[in-house]
């Protein structure tokens, strides 16, 4: 009698230990849930390489737009929003950049309209390489583009972009020692 008892203790203790192991396993082998992201910006695979663009700057994390040849509201949105970002950075200012990168077609009246932004450098380049209008992105130290983010026309959906950049720079500077 004791014999089948200690067999089933054995029994119970492998399935107590070993089963959640394999369940665990076969679950992660066949994608039966999403695996978790924390960051709010699409995920840029494979980052772009700006180094060319940013090969003077120093290495500092950025938030980068692209100047277009008209700047509509969401031109608007996207240079308040840089700037209010990098604001909200408060003593982590000094760690990021908030960059403008202007073209020879870039709308002259946005660029002049910089001036009240004072926290927000332009850099100008020839070609924007693969990078799109009405986009902003997240550069590293490394000067790679590896976050972007869509602005919205909508000044709301602007602002609600803007707390998703704030919260994945401060993320991003919390965990680099870089910059």
């Amino acid at each position: 009698m004791s014999n089948t008892t200690s067999k089933k203790t054995l029994i119970i203790m492998v399935a107590v230990f070993v089963l959640p192991v394999v369940l665990a396993k076969i679950a992660l082998e066949n994608d039966w849930f999403n695996k978790a992201s924390t960051n709010k910006g699409a995920l840029l695979q494979p980052t772009l390489d700006l180094s060319t663009m940013l090969k003077e700057s120093s290495p500092t994390w950025r938030l980068l737009y692209i100047l277009p040849e008209q700047c509509d509201l969401r031109c608007a949105n996207a240079l308040f929003s840089i700037n209010q970002v990098w604001l909200a950075l408060g003593k982590e200012s000094d760690r990021a950049q908030a960059l403008v990168l202007t073209t020879p077609n870039s709308d002259k009246t946005a660029l002049a309209s910089l001036a009240d932004y004072p926290n927000v450098a332009t850099l100008s380049v020839d070609d924007t390489g693969p990078l799109a209008f009405q986009s902003v992105y997240v550069v590293d130290t490394l000067n790679n583009a590896m976050l972007f983010y869509q602005i919205s026309e909508d000044k709301e959906e602007a602002v609600m972009e803007s707390r998703n950049m704030l919260a994945d720079i401060k993320k991003l500077l919390k965990l680099s020692r870089i910059g």
